[in-house]
Parts: C-alpha cells; sequence; structure tokens
C-alpha cells in the first residue's frame, strides 16, 4: 500500500498554486487560534487523486489544513483549496496542489524579489520540476491593501505586474489566473479594491465574487461553510474557462 501510494504521490499532476493572504490559507473553523478540526465532506482527502506539495518540496497526501506548514506563524483550518480539487477531480486527472498563501500580507510584499513571491515561484517550480504541469493560479489577497488610499490607489497595477512576473518566470505567459474578489476588509477602501480586482483585463484572467459568502464573528475571514462554497465558486470557474475537454476522465 505505501509503495502504490508513493508511486501516485511521483506521478505527473495538473498543478494549481494557491496564493494569497489568509482566507486562502484557510481560517474556516478557527477560533481563539484553535482550529476546531471539523472537515466537510466536500473538503475530505483523496489519497489516489489529490496532493500538496510540502514545504519540503514533497508530495504528500492532501488534507485540512492545506497551508499548515506555510502559513506557519498562524493558526490555518479549512481554505478553499481542498474544495476546490474535490469539484473538479472527476474532470481533471491526478492533482497537485501547492499552497503559498500567508496571512496578513499585502500586495506589496509578493512584489518581484521579495520573499513570498521568490519563495512561490521556487515551489511552482519544484511542482513542474516533479512531473508537473501548472494549470492555474488561484489567488485571494486584498484585505490589507484596504487600510490605506495608497494601497487601494495602487492595487491594481501591482496586481497585473504580479501576474506579468509569474507567467514570464515561470515560462508560461498564457498561465491562467482566477482571483476573487474581496468580501472584507476596511470598509473604507474595500470597494475601491474590489473594483480593481473586478477591472484587470487581461487574456485568461477571470475573477470570482466572494461577496455575499458568510463570513466569522470577526468579519473578516471565511466561515468554514464558505469556503466550501467558494471553492466550487473556483472550480466553476475553472472548468468553464480553462479546462480542455480532453482532460476529462472517463468514468468507470
Amino acid at each position: 500500500m505505501a509503495s502504490t501510494l508513493e508511486n501516485e504521490a511521483n506521478s505527473s499532476k495538473n498543478v494549481f498554486i494557491l496564493s494569497g493572504q489568509s482566507n486562502m490559507a484557510g481560517r474556516g473553523g478557527v477560533e481563539k487560534h484553535h482550529w476546531d478540526g471539523v472537515v466537510p465532506n466536500e473538503c475530505s482527502p483523496d489519497a489516489s487523486r489529490i496532493f500538496r506539495l510540502s514545504t519540503h518540496l514533497h508530495w504528500e497526501v492532501a488534507r485540512e489544513p492545506l497551508h499548515h506548514d506555510i502559513d506557519s506563524k498562524k493558526t490555518c483550518g479549512v481554505g478553499p483549496g481542498m474544495s476546490f480539487a474535490n469539484a473538479i477531480k472527476d474532470r481533471v486527472e491526478a492533482i497537485g496542489l501547492v499552497p503559498c498563501a500567508v496571512g496578513g500580507t499585502a500586495i506589496k510584499e509578493w512584489a518581484h524579489g521579495e520573499h513570498l513571491y521568490v519563495n512561490m515561484v521556487k515551489r511552482a517550480r519544484a511542482a513542474m520540476h516533479h512531473g508537473g504541469e501548472i494549470k492555474a493560479l488561484l489567488w485571494y489577497q486584498g484585505e490589507s491593501d484596504t487600510l490605506s488610499q495608497h494601497c487601494a490607489d495602487t492595487y491594481k497595477a501591482n496586481m497585473e505586474k504580479l501576474i506579468h512576473n509569474v507567467r514570464a518566470d515561470l515560462h508560461l505567459p498564457s498561465l491562467p489566473i482566477i482571483q476573487v474578489a474581496i468580501a472584507s476588509g476596511d470598509e473604507k477602501y474595500v470597494e475601491k479594491i474590489r473594483e480593481a480586482q473586478k477591472a484587470i483585463d487581461l487574456p485568461n484572467v477571470v475573477c470570482v465574487d466572494a461577496m455575499g459568502l458568510q463570513l466569522k464573528e470577526d468579519n473578516l475571514h471565511l466561515t468554514t461553510e464558505a469556503q466550501v462554497k467558494l471553492g466550487q465558486m473556483l472550480a466553476d470557474a475553472y472548468l468553464t474557462h480553462f479546462a480542455p475537454q480532453e482532460l476529462c476522465v472517463a468514468s468507470s
């Protein structure tokens, strides 16, 4: 059994980068720095089809919390990644998730050459080196940029630079980007950030809107149920816009 799992972990994969800040890392079920351990059926592990790249750059069976060793200074819970993977697994063969999100980070911290950006590219390249083909970058970030007018005013340009830089550094000029329009943050500038996110008009960039999904009592982070729904929304966006029909898995 162990050798079978090892072979599956080393097989070729359709890779999805998960990046941004805390709502991508996942705070579903986290209260007072403790995760309740509740894993909805939609987020269940699948040892034969869904894997994650660990902080040590090894493939392993993916399970919640996906970002536990990446966003390691915070308590991670349920995010959208596992729900996303389970929602596409009947249309896409072996899935490799590459968690990169870190809570509380502003877009400037993801600029070219900054530690977070360098680590994300390093992890993406490692996934490719181990037989993976990167299919999309899933991006949920922006709450930290609602704190000042300057951050809000420069957000669109900085996000467009990020997209350009990632595509250039991974030599994937048409890499699909699925970004999430934020649902929370400082009320003064949250709508300005949302407008910037929805205004990005680049090839192979689509936006999924988190507004209306349930927030926890902190009015910042999505609940577990909301994360499940977001993962399914991201899956719908991927399957609708980017999934080639030839990748469909024949039902047995």
